[in-house]
Order: structure tokens, then sequence, then C-alpha cells
């Protein structure tokens, strides 16, 4: 048994009470979704900025009725602190994901994600603090590496930050650790690399790369590669996310508590690996891409080169282990994006 199937086993024996915060949007409707299968007690808030609420609709098919009515959603601003306040209240556990979550929307809109990320990261921590939450986890970002060219990354070596978000991002972590040191409250940060899976936004300037790559080649339009498509990533399923959150929550080790975790698959995935990833498993079903090419465009300002992480530390610490590739994630979650997108 491993460490996830032995705390979700827990879990129901014993339910608890959790906050999660951008519940309506990819990650956090995903992380609604697994808690409500281990029976747990589920308040979600969200003001639906980003967030939709066709991905609570899908979240209220996929579980028993029972687990349905379990769950409460407030909409609510996490800049307001009373909102906030009142969502903290009697939770054990908080997994804040509400945040602007876009390098080109940071750079164009500094002062909003000042607001929301640093300002309403704030807010839940000082409520959380005061309501006597357990355990505190809240997403980070791979960004905060920023320049350092180290590779793979080590939670330990940052670099220089190159965005307004990832800045911001960075700030938060600051933050947490300051709540832990000052006021006792539990806190994990989990540093995100490039998350993909089902309910993944494709619409927007600034949506992820791969439903927005998937979108159009289904509309047959053509698909855009900032710089020369040998830019990597380290491409991470939702799936495996849900899974680190619900384990830097409840671990009961001590190293576990109040540092950052690297939560990624651990592997480089360039661009146009990516681009033929998609349009081999597209093409079946649109014979237009048999002989498809990207266009490339000038490297985008903000944007980090290479991106690896290392997870020995998170492996070590909370017993995570990813269980999808890059390949075996894209064909578990294309048939939602065909159907969705």
């Amino acid at each position: 048994m491993t460490t996830y199937q032995q705390r979700r086993a827990e879990l129901q024996r014993d339910p608890k009470t959790w906050l999660v915060t951008g519940a309506a949007g990819f990650i956090g409707s995903n992380i609604v979704e697994e808690l409500l299968r281990l029976d747990q007690f589920v308040l979600g808030l969200d003001d639906f900025s980003s967030g939709h609420q066709r991905n609570l609709d899908e979240v209220e098919r996929a579980v028993e009725p029972a687990a349905w009515d379990r769950f409460e959603m407030e909409t609510g601003d996490i800049r307001n602190l009373e909102a906030v306040r009142e969502a903290c209240d009697c939770v054990d556990y908080v997994l804040h994901h509400a945040a602007i979550g876009s390098v080109p929307l940071s750079i164009e809109k500094p002062l909003l994600a000042h607001d929301v990320n640093v300002t309403g990261t704030f807010n839940l921590l000082l409520a959380a603090q005061e309501a006597g939450a357990r355990r505190f986890v809240y997403a980070s970002s791979s960004a905060v590496y920023g320049d350092d060219a180290t590779l793979p990354k080590v939670e330990e070596k940052i670099g220089r930050s190159l965005s307004p978000y990832a800045l911001t991002k960075l700030v938060n972590e600051n933050y947490a650790s300051m709540a832990a040191s000052c006021y006792g409250l539990e806190t994990v940060g989990l540093r995100y690399f490039n998350i993909f899976g089902p309910r993944q936004d494709p619409n927007g300037a600034y949506a992820a790369v791969i439903p927005k790559w998937i979108a159009k080649m289904m509309r047959n339009e053509p698909v855009e590669i900032f710089g020369d498509g040998e830019t990597t990533r380290d491409f991470c399923h939702v799936a495996d996310v849900v899974q680190a959150n619900i384990l830097a929550a409840t671990s009961p080790e001590k190293d576990s508590i109040n540092r950052v975790f690297n939560v990624a698959r651990r592997g480089k995935t360039t661009l146009n690996e990516l681009y033929e990833i998609l349009r081999s498993r597209l093409a079946p079903f649109h014979p237009e891409l048999k002989d498809a090419k990207p266009v490339y465009r000038d490297f985008r300002v903000g944007d980090v080169r290479h991106s690896e992480a290392s997870i020995d530390a998170v492996t070590k610490a909370l017993g995570y282990e990813p269980q999808f590739t890059v390949a075996s994630g894209l064909d578990q979650a294309l048939e939602w994006y065909r159907k969705n997108l």
C-alpha cells in the first residue's frame, strides 16, 4: 500500500473539514472531487473571476449524491478579509489555490497580481491561524526559480524573479514561513510545475499550453510556439497534484511541515516534443493534422527557458509518487479535452 492509499483510507475512516479556495478552477475542482469521493466535508471559496460553475457541475455529476451533499460553495474574494475569516471558521485544513495564475497577465496587470496573490494569501494565513486550522497548504510555482540555471530544480536554490507572478509566489512562501515562526501555523507550499488534465481552460490569451494547443488543433488553426521549440517543461498530471495536496495536509511527520516542495513528474519535454505528442494523438480524429506544422514566434518576456524538477524532497518527506507520464496523462485526459474543447 502506498502512502497515499494509506492516507486516503485514514481519511475515509475519520472525515475532516476542508476549505478549498479557487474551488471552481481547474486544480481546485479536481481537489474538491477527490475529497468528496473520500467522504470529506468541503467548503469551496471562489469569486468566479477565472473559475467556472461548469467545473463544479461536472464534479456533481461525478460523485454520489450523498457526497455532493457534503459540499458547500461560497462566492467570495480572498482580498476581502471578513469573507476569508468566515470561510476559515471551523475548518481543519486549508488548501489555497485562488490566484492570478498567469505570467503574461501579471506583467500586464501587476497591481492585480499583487492584490490577489499577496494580499489575498496573507488574509488567508491570518484567518487560518485565527480559526485554529490544523494546516495551511498553498500553491506556489516553479516560476520562483527565475533565472537560476540549475537543473533539476532543487528547493533550496532559486534565482532572480522574472515576472510579477513569480515574485508574488516567492512572497507567499516568505509570508507562510513567517506565519509558521511567529504564529505557529503549520504550512506547506507546493511549487507546481506545468499542470495539465481535465477541466483545464483553453480560452483566453493566457491559457495553458496543452489545452490551448489541443483546441487550436481541433479547429485546424495554426499552433504558435514562442521561441525555437526547444524550451523545456516538466509536465505533471492534475491527479498527481491532488495527491500532493492531500499528503501535504495530512502528513504526521515533523519534517514535512513549514517547508516548500516541488510537485512535478521529474522529466523534461520540449515544446516541439509536446506538439508532436498532441498532433499524433489527435490526427486519427482530425486527418488534416497529418502533416501540420507549428508556427514559430519570438520568445516571450518573462518565460523561463528550461524547467525540470527534483522531486526527491517531496517523495522522502510526504511519500509522493507521481502516477502519470506526459504520454499516459494525455491518454487519460484526451477524451475529456476532445469532448469539452
